[in-house]
């Protein structure tokens, strides 16, 4: 996976936007107007950062090197993943897909019912 396919599975989501709100090199891509990940665009390797539930998140940093607590996120809810080929793109889905699903349900319910 690299920047062109995690940009491109995070667009597929309902409602997605895509910005550059903190710089030229860092992407976000918000549902709702809430943020659910961010992307370095010129880190080797890509780095994206995930909300996650907070015991899912700690049991993830214990069993993947490459997820570590959220640089520069409360790291109570937000992994850092390094996208260097050592976890699955499949799992990088389901992550960026957990990450959305906390975002999408913390709206309020007419949001919500839009993004349907």
């Amino acid at each position: 996976m690299n920047i062109e396919t995690l940009r491109d599975y995070c667009l597929t989501k309902a409602g997605v936007t895509e910005s550059f709100p903190f710089g030229e090199t860092t992407l976000v891509f918000k549902v709702g107007g809430k943020i659910f990940a961010l992307a370095d665009i010129e880190s080797r390797p890509t780095t994206v950062n995930l909300k996650c539930d907070p015991e899912r998140a700690v049991q993830l940093r214990d069993e993947y090197s490459a997820v570590m607590p959220g640089y520069h996120m409360n790291k109570t809810h937000w992994n850092t993943v390094l996208i260097d080929g050592s976890v699955r793109s499949s799992m990088v889905h389901e992550w960026i897909d957990h990450s959305y699903e906390l975002v999408r349900k913390s709206l309020p319910k007419a949001i919500r019912e839009q993004l349907n």
